[in-house]
């Protein structure tokens, strides 16, 4: 009898947080609006179940947590078509992100009226590492140039120099 543990067990919303964390997945990857993204989604037909790709345009993002869901939107034979999916569904094999968007909304409804070259969103490519570095040098080329600047002392014509 003594060798027993006191278990102690979470109250309110502890208790709901723990569960909720239980069910979150690990391995989404970070998306955002105007991201083009890959999803391997699980199709259940009659006793078969499949994955289905599908590919589009993520065009909102909503909710957080364990209810967290997005939008995605792609054109299939000049038909939009919308699906909306869990973050944490187990029914999503996979999410992959293709290519990152530069947008300047959350929501893109306005993709909804666009058709064709209109509907393009201008990607954002990400830098290498050499042009990281070239931007680092460049920046601290910068700033050191104008710091040894303000250190050179400054002769007038009659030779006072001035700090």
């Amino acid at each position: 009898m003594a060798d027993k543990q006191v278990i102690t067990k979470p109250a309110g919303r502890a208790l709901l947080v723990a569960v909720e964390n239980a069910q979150l997945r690990k391995d989404v990857p970070e998306i955002k609006s105007g991201d083009t993204v890959r999803l391997q989604v699980k199709v259940v037909e009659g006793t078969r179940e499949r994955l289905q790709p599908f590919e589009g345009v993520v065009m909102r993002l909503r909710g957080g947590s364990v209810n967290s869901n997005f939008t995605v939107r792609r054109i299939t034979h000049g038909v939009g078509v919308e699906r909306t999916f869990l973050l944490n569904s187990p029914r999503i094999e996979k999410i992959e992100v293709i290519r990152h968007a530069r947008v300047r909304r959350k929501q893109l409804y306005y993709l909804r009226g666009l058709t064709g070259k209109a509907a393009r969103l201008k990607e954002l490519r990400p830098m290498t590492s050499k042009q990281a570095a070239a931007k680092e040098a460049a920046k601290a080329a910068k700033t050191g140039s104008l710091t040894t600047a303000q250190n050179i002392p400054i002769a007038d014509n009659n030779g006072n120099e001035n700090a």
